[in-house]
């Protein structure tokens, strides 16, 4: 018989007679070296992923422990800085007008007013106006924040039954007659507040590591005249003096650049490029960039920020609830920013003494837009109150 004869005969056997008992042993043999073979590796896999998980585990446990110290660090940091100016305002002394008080729509949102005021030194209080006013709404569920500024020069009731330009209010009366003033005009419910000089702003740019603007060709002149003003030398206040490069660094091109503390602040100043709203609008930027680096900032990188801006800052808020608000920081998103009166609604105008104001064409419609962008409120009322002052205004205005 050939081998090829033996090979089919051994096949035809396999197929048609009794099983080869023989042959299945052997291959039950192999098969059971190679399921073992397969349930060793399979273990081995098992077990190095749950190394890896536990390695994963013990690095997340640190990076807590870290973020856990740091926060410790800041809160005891913040709660050091006793030199930060803490001004209690008594709530009884708020202006909120009726409707607002019982209002179920405000419950859910955190009304803040940041007022920026031309302070070189550490005098934030009354004598001072305001040149920027921008209220923050914090949507409390959702972490959302709007701004919106009020144009300084918005001839409005000053919260005292006096109308002038809104950024006399602070100057008059300081920060509560100034939260008033927007309560009373713009029905809100506002009863904290932040005031910040230009040397606090232009130190939390620098603590933060700069901010990226897109700097246009027109402003480049006024923000180096600003930068200027700012830290020269003067014999009449009019004229000053400053030594390139070591007073301060000229923005010398326009497009999206870094800037430091001083020229971001001197970018805020500019009025003469825009007019009034536009200057509104670049301090809205600075804002928006200085929150959207603190949110990725660590609490250590945090607490510098603060100690660099102590100083320089007056504030309602207890120390605990400037914690909580850093402390939350990441969830917080500036999602639309705006200016009040709005531009459908407002003109330019002198207004007898008072000189060129901005005029809101209809202060009563304006606080319907106003209600609406800040609080998605789509049905809102105006208030007896601004019902009032709106007639006052449209009187004293012709608008």
């Amino acid at each position: 018989m050939s081998g090829n004869t033996r090979r089919r005969d051994r096949a035809d056997r396999y197929y048609e007679d009794d099983y080869d008992y023989e042959y299945e042993e052997r291959r039950a043999r192999s098969k059971s070296r190679s399921s073992h073979s397969a349930s060793a590796k399979k273990r081995a896999a098992m077990e190095a992923k749950k190394r890896a998980k536990k390695r994963r585990r013990v690095v997340l446990l640190i990076a807590e422990i870290i973020v856990l110290a740091g926060l410790v660090g800041l809160v005891w940091f913040v709660k050091q800085g006793t030199s930060i100016q803490k001004v209690t305002i008594n709530e009884e002394d708020i202006v909120i007008n009726e409707t607002v008080a019982s209002s179920e729509t405000l419950k859910g949102y955190k009304n803040i007013a940041l007022f920026g005021v031309d302070a070189r030194d550490k005098s934030l209080g009354k004598g001072n106006r305001s040149d920027t006013i921008i209220i923050a709404s914090i949507n409390e569920d959702t972490g959302e924040v709007r701004l919106c500024s009020v144009f300084r020069d918005t001839y409005l009731n000053l919260g005292n039954d006096t109308y002038n330009k809104c950024n006399a209010a602070y100057a008059k009366g300081g920060p509560e007659q100034a939260i008033n003033m927007l309560n009373m005009n713009l029905d809100l419910n506002i009863t904290d507040y932040v005031t910040v000089g230009f040397t606090g702003l232009a130190k939390i740019v620098d603590a933060l590591g700069g901010i990226t603007i897109d700097v246009q060709e027109n402003e480049i002149p006024h923000l180096n005249n600003y930068q200027i003003s700012m830290v020269g030398k003067s014999d009449d206040d009019k004229v000053f003096y400053a030594t390139e490069g070591k007073d301060y660094i000229a923005v010398t091109s326009p497009g999206v650049q870094k800037l430091n503390g001083l020229q971001a602040t001197a970018y805020c100043r500019i009025r003469y490029v825009g007019d009034d709203f536009e200057r509104a609008a670049r301090q809205r930027r600075v804002i928006t960039q200085c929150v959207d680096i603190a949110k990725s900032s660590s609490p250590k990188e945090l607490a510098a920020a603060y100690d660099g801006i102590k100083d320089y800052v007056s504030t309602s808020l207890d120390p605990d609830e400037i914690v909580d608000l850093m402390g939350k920081i990441g969830r917080y998103q500036i999602t639309a920013d705006d200016g009040f009166p709005f531009e459908s609604n407002r003109a330019t105008g002198k207004v007898g003494s008072k000189g060129s104001c901005v005029i809101p064409a209809n202060l009563e419609q304006n606080v319907v837009l106003l209600q609406k962008f800040l609080f998605d409120d789509d049905s809102y009322v105006p208030s007896t109150e601004v019902q009032n002052y709106s007639a006052k205004v449209s009187s004293d205005t012709g608008y």
